[in-house]
Formats: C-alpha cells, structure tokens, sequence
C-alpha cells in the first residue's frame, strides 16, 4: 500500500509536528498517550507524519496489527482511552444537542417577546382604530368645489408681462391669496356659524365623542375643527381656488360650502371697491364743480346782456359805428359841397346857410353818437364797458367749458379703471352634495396608523438598543 502523499507541513520534533501526529495516529484507531508516542508508533508503521495522508486502509491496517509494546488498536473514531483533552462523540453529540436546545429556547424567547411587543405596541393600537373608524365613527360627506377670480379685460390683455400673468392666473395671485386666507380664517367660521350653524351642526347627540363638539366648545377648540372640516387650497399655475366642505348630512356639507362662497364673493367685491369709490367720488366731484361753474358763468354773461339790454355788444358797437361812419362820409360830402359853393365868385348864401346847418347838424350828431359809445348811463355802462366785461364773461365760460369736457373725460376715464379694477369670483366646479359617505376613509386611516405605530415602535427600539450600548461600553 502506498499512502497518499500531501504537501509539506510542520517540521519534526516541533510541537506542531507532534500534534498532527497524535490526530493522525487517533484517526487510524491507535492510542497513543503523547504526541512523541504517537510520531514513533507512525514511524515504526512507516507512516509519514508531515507527508501522508490517512486512509480507510491505513485505518484497517492498524486495526488489524498489534502495537509492537502489546498494545491495542481500537475501533476507528474511537479516542484513546484516559485522554483527558479528547471527548468521545456520543458526548460531543449530546453537548451539540444541549447547545441547540439552548439556542433554540433563547430564540423563541426572544421571538415572543418581539411578538408581545408588536402585540402591545403596534398591533392593539392599530385595532383599536380600525374598530373606531369602521363601527363607532360617525360617517360624513365631503363637497369639494374650485373657483377662479377674474378681471375685465384679464383675458384680452395679450401683450407684454399682462398678457403673461393674464394666461397663467398669476394676475390675481394677490386676490386669491386674500380670498383664501378669508376663507380660513375665524371671521369666515363665525359668520358661517351665525348665518348657517356651523357649531351646533357639529354638536348632535348621535355624533361620536371625538368628532363631536361639545356644548361649551371655546372658540379655539371650535377653529380646529372647522379647519378639519374645510379646507382651502390655491394653485398658483391655475390660478384655481379648491375648496372641500364635510358635514354629517350631504345637505348641510353643500349649504355651507354654498354660503363660503358667498362669503367668498363679497370679500372680492371688497377688495378693490375702495379704489374703485375714490376714484369715482373725486371724478363725479370734479365734473360737478365744472358743471356748476359753467353755470356761474352762463348766468353772469345773460346778466350782463339784460343789465345792457343787449344780446350782443359787439353787433352793436358794430352798428353804432356804421352810423358815425356814414354820418362822417355825409358830413365830408357836406364840406365839399360848401368848398364848391364858396369857389364861385357870387355864392348864393341861402345855399351856404344851409350847408353850414348841415355841417353843425352832422358834427353834433357824430359827436353824440361817439360820447354814446364811451360814456355811461344811469341804467348800464358804456358801450366798450360792457362790451368788453361781456368778452371777459364770455372767455371765462369758454374756459370752464374747456375744463367741464376734461372733467367728462377725467370721469369716463375713471369709470373705466373703476371697471377694470371690478374682480369676479366665477364658480368652476359648483359643490354637489354625494350619496355615499366619504368620510371616514377607514381602510386609509388604519394602514396609516400601522405604519405610524410601526414607524414609533422601530424608533424607540433603535433608541433603547442605542442607549444599552453606550451604557454598556
């Protein structure tokens, strides 16, 4: 027989050597007392210690041949006998056993209390909600409703940064950010409660005791749930106002939304009317002044004619110099008349009296007629003096005529950014009651409250795991 040889391993007479010699002689069945016995029982053998490699025919071999000192081989996987650092295997096998046994029992320890706890700590709490929400909870209805507030001329305005704010609803963000704070605000549930009874809505006997107010609810207490039962959103992109209403009846849940609305329709109209009334009011007074003005001086122009008893100065002053004009040309002809006569050799003198008469005549009557036009009478003034307060009368009617039409235009101008600066709340999606409860979504809520617990419960054994460490280094 020629053993298996493998390679190199510790050198003779180490202690090493003399360990693998004393498992190799256990493995063929020999019983050697010490590592030296057992390196001299394979050498007599011819057994390599570092080389060769036990076999099932070395085992029998050894088996079968005395020990040269009258010893005797034993069975294979037999230990020696009297070795006090070998066991046997029937007790290797009973400690492994023994060892599992505790293994074991530790882990369904452990396995029970991680159970218990996920008992206590995360499985109770969750059945007791999902109990709540599916057979003690009150049921109630949501109406859900969105709204859009607008401008005149918002959408035709396509030019520029408005057309660019007028497309995307970010116009009005100013406006239904204020729509929306109203809204959900105190104000906005106390005049909901006024007008349609919000609280005592919410304090019905048949209502369950964590949805129910109760009857001597504070005003705080009474916030929080109308900011649980409505709820207000804005999307800036769309420039769309969501609202959602939950009551316990389908009715009530669409009348409140209805009158939030409504409420919601005059904050809007309140948001821009006080610009929209300045500027009207200083507009409308504005043109009433001129109005009245131009009236003030109608009538002192009329006076002055009836003072004058004329309609107009100016034709009369026109006419009355016509006359002295053509008094004056009568008057030349006369002179040239008398010169004609008064060249003769003889004039008749009877001519030339008459002449004269009518040079004196006409010179008196132009002179008249000239002191008429300047001079003043007991019952009106001059002529040119009443001529000339009329033209001044006259210019400063024109002149608040001139500025009657900029009030008519300042005023139309008003009216038009009072228009433009009106907002409108347009209803998109109207609030329609629903004929099933939407509320309590219990299936949703419960898997929320398991993961919730669950999430608590890792939490706090990371923490104590974490504490036990730094505590026990």
């Amino acid at each position: 027989m020629t053993p298996k040889k493998q390679g190199g391993g510790p050198k003779p007479g180490t202690p090493a050597y003399f360990r693998m010699a004393r498992r190799k002689a256990v493995r063929m069945g020999l019983s050697p007392s010490s590592g030296e016995e057992a390196a001299k029982m394979l050498e007599e053998r011819g057994f390599d210690v570092t080389r060769d490699r036990v076999t099932m025919l070395d085992t029998t071999a050894a088996a079968q041949n005395p020990l040269p000192g009258g010893g005797t081989a034993k069975a294979p996987g037999q230990p020696p006998a009297g070795s006090p650092d070998v066991i046997t295997v029937d007790q290797r096998e009973a400690d492994i056993k023994k060892i599992q046994r505790s293994i074991a029992r530790r882990r369904q320890a452990r396995f029970f209390l991680i159970s218990l706890r996920l008992i206590i700590f995360v499985a109770l709490p969750t059945w007791l909600v999902g109990y709540y929400f599916y057979n003690i909870a009150t049921p109630m209805y949501e109406v859900e409703s969105q709204m859009v507030i607008q401008k005149p001329g918002s959408s035709g305005d396509s030019s520029g940064l408005g057309g660019l704010l007028g497309g995307g609803g970010l116009s009005n963000l100013e406006d239904s950010v204020i729509v929306q704070g109203y809204l959900g605000s105190r104000e906005a549930m106390l005049r909901l409660d006024a007008e349609n009874g919000f609280i005592a809505h919410f304090q019905q006997e048949f209502i369950d005791d964590i949805q129910r107010m109760p009857p001597d609810v504070s005003m705080e207490a009474a916030y929080k749930k109308y900011m649980q039962y409505v709820k207000i959103g804005y999307d800036p992109t769309e420039g769309v106002i969501r609202m959602s209403v939950i009551a316990i009846t389908p009715e009530k849940a669409s009348e409140f939304a209805r009158a939030l609305i409504a409420f919601a329709e005059e904050r809007v109209d309140k948001i821009a009317a006080p610009v929209r009334l300045d500027q009207l009011t200083v507009a409308q007074s504005n043109y009433a002044a001129s109005e009245r003005e131009v009236l003030d001086a109608s009538n002192r122009v009329l006076e002055l004619q009836q003072s004058a008893g004329m309609i107009s100065p100016d034709a009369d002053a026109t006419g009355q110099l016509t006359i002295v004009n053509n008094l004056e040309a009568q008057l030349d002809q006369s002179r040239l008349a008398l010169a004609e006569i008064n060249r003769n050799a003889a004039p008749n003198q009877a001519q030339v009296k008459a002449i004269e008469d009518d040079i004196l005549g006409l010179t008196e009557r132009i002179s008249e007629r000239r002191a008429a036009m300047f001079a003043s009478s007991d019952a009106s003034g001059s002529l040119a003096r009443v001529s000339g307060e009329l033209r001044i009368e006259r210019s400063n009617l024109e002149m608040r005529q001139m500025l009657l039409q900029q009030s008519l235009s300042s005023l139309e101008a008003a009216r038009v950014e009072a228009n433009r600066q009106t907002r409108y709340l347009s209803l998109a999606v109207a609030p329609v009651p629903p004929d099933v409860p939407t509320h309590p979504k219990a299936l949703e809520n419960t898997m929320l409250a398991l993961a919730l617990f669950f999430g608590i419960y890792i939490f706090l054994t990371l923490t104590v795991a974490i504490l036990r460490e730094q505590i026990g280094s």
